[in-house]
């Protein structure tokens, strides 16, 4: 059993063509964790990309599943059999629409609110005990379709402060992996941007 090892989670959908959506936050966040351990991303046989390392003085593996969003459950209890990873230290990062733009909410456990992501996750681990780190993308303007925003790129306000908010979210990570639920969310549930 892997005693110390964290799994943490991207959620987004794989390719050029939803790089910046904002479906695909959950892929950007874990992309500056590696950054900052210093890896590089390699396929791995769990139908993901991963990169082993450390983050807060503990061993991590951090992946991007090369699923679509709604069948991220496959991939992602692959690599948790493979590391013996137990729920409650599976980390997963996604986009949340019933959260305002930039919001970090951290939380273990809880329903799905209707994203497939975490629906098909739930599914395939038989848990929903895996710790979010849900990153608020507000609700769709007017009478968008929700599942037509989040396959749309960040508009161009929301741009120019994501590097702050990604990094925000990946601080927050780190302070779960090095830290416990209670003093992660005391620290990051302060409102977004003013």
């Amino acid at each position: 059993m892997a005693d110390d090892l964290f799994l943490v989670v991207g959620l987004g959908n794989p390719g050029p063509a939803y790089a910046g959506n904002r479906h695909n936050v959950g892929f950007m966040v874990v992309d500056l964790l590696a950054e900052r351990m210093g890896g590089r991303f390699k396929a791995h046989k769990g139908r993901a990309d991963t990169v082993e390392g450390r983050l807060a003085g503990r061993r991590v593996v951090l992946a991007k599943p090369k699923s679509y969003m709604n069948e991220s459950g496959g991939p992602v209890s692959s690599l948790r059999d493979f590391f013996k990873v137990p729920a409650e230290r599976i980390i997963v990062v996604h986009d949340e629409l019933d959260i305002p733009w930039a919001t970090l909410r951290l939380k273990q456990g809880g329903g799905d609110n209707g994203h497939n992501g975490l629906k098909s996750l739930t599914k395939s681990l038989g848990s929903k005990d895996y710790l979010r780190v849900r990153f608020g993308i507000g609700r769709p303007p007017g009478r968008q379709d929700p599942a037509d925003f989040v396959l749309k790129d960040f508009a161009a306000t929301e741009r120019k402060e994501l590097p702050f908010h990604v990094d925000r979210a990946a601080d927050a990570v780190e302070a779960l992996v090095g830290g416990t639920l209670e003093a992660a969310q005391n620290t990051f549930h302060v409102d977004g941007p003013a």
